[in-house]
């Protein structure tokens, strides 16, 4: 397939870089009236996920896994569910482990390669739910985890799953990494290093030979953190072992339905390898869109509820 242009222009004229795009969006967007139901259930190694759900009534569900330290309250979650809801489509946000307000019980957390949790979660679904149609969706982190799956899995996808579509991913870990040692990307760096910090701290609670909380205070960039604590708590040697090693582009060749991946040319927190263009173009499933504006997981549209990445989702899968 070929790589194709986009439907998306710009902005509100007061978003006028890629930085605002994002970081606007993020602190000031509230999506109001979504109500979800909790269903929390166990995984393979005794830990549990928590499943949000937001039913219609419908034979037709949407899957969403979103992004680093997020979970089903951030606004691009709660976008995608009100937006499907209004066409009649059932909605699941799955919570990754420590996302959604509650500690797992495991010492490992959750990170970009977490596909194991994604299939839990689907496998879940199909013995428990009847829905003739299933839509996988990923924002950021949550679209990484769902390329793998899907590659993963490859001609052995369960047949309810019809098309997928991810926005803001990081395709190639390792190029994404790379982008917060840049100076103009400190905020993020801060931002997510903080959360997860304290996220370690709290895990440091629950097996205290396992975190050196010492370390964990001197620990100021992610290649330390993710070396002595990612790595550590997930079985990979370093940071950058856990990086290739989790990379969603080496199982994208396989991935065996229609997939839309949406990068904005201006994401802050993309590198050139997460632009798959030559993929793209000798592999029909994948249908790459690289608007030259959005941001990271903004694509605001301006006085409207919904974002244009997610209008271009419903269009998508639903078209």
């Amino acid at each position: 397939m070929p790589v194709i242009p986009s439907t998306y222009r710009k902005p509100p004229f007061y978003l006028f870089n890629g930085h605002l795009e994002t970081i606007v969006p993020s602190l000031f967007r509230n999506v109001e009236h979504v109500v979800y139901t909790r269903e929390k259930i166990p995984t393979p190694d005794q830990d549990f996920l928590n499943l949000d759900w937001a039913k219609v009534g419908s034979n037709t569900l949407l899957i969403i896994s979103h992004g680093l330290e997020g979970d089903s309250e951030r606004h691009y979650v709660r976008g995608l569910v009100k937006l499907f809801n209004k066409n009649q489509v059932d909605v699941l946000v799955w919570n990754n482990r420590s996302c959604g307000g509650e500690m797992n019980l495991q010492p490992i957390l959750y990170h970009h390669g977490a596909s194991y949790d994604l299939n839990t979660t689907v496998e879940h679904v199909l013995a428990t739910q009847k829905y003739e149609t299933i839509y996988l969706t990923g924002i950021s982190m949550g679209g990484a985890q769902t390329l793998k799956y899907l590659g993963e899995k490859g001609a052995n996808l369960p047949n309810q799953i019809k098309k997928a579509a991810v926005y803001s991913t990081p395709v190639n870990l390792p190029s994404s990494a790379a982008t917060l040692k840049e100076k103009r990307n400190v905020f993020y760096k801060k931002r997510f290093l903080g959360k997860l910090k304290e996220k370690m701290r709290r895990k440091g609670e629950q097996f205290p030979d396992l975190v050196d909380l010492e370390l964990l205070e001197r620990v100021n960039d992610f290649d330390t953190f993710d070396t002595a604590f990612t790595a550590k708590l997930h079985g990979f040697a370093d940071a950058n072992d856990f990086y290739q090693s989790v990379s969603a582009d080496q199982w994208m060749p396989d991935i065996a339905i229609p997939t839309l991946v949406i990068n904005a040319l201006n994401d802050p927190l993309l590198g050139p390898e997460c632009y798959p263009e030559k993929l793209a173009r000798t592999k029909e499933e994948i249908i790459l869109e690289m608007p030259k504006r959005g941001g990271h997981t903004g694509f605001v549209l301006r006085d409207d509820e919904f974002t244009w990445a997610e209008y271009r989702f419903r269009e998508f899968l639903l078209g």
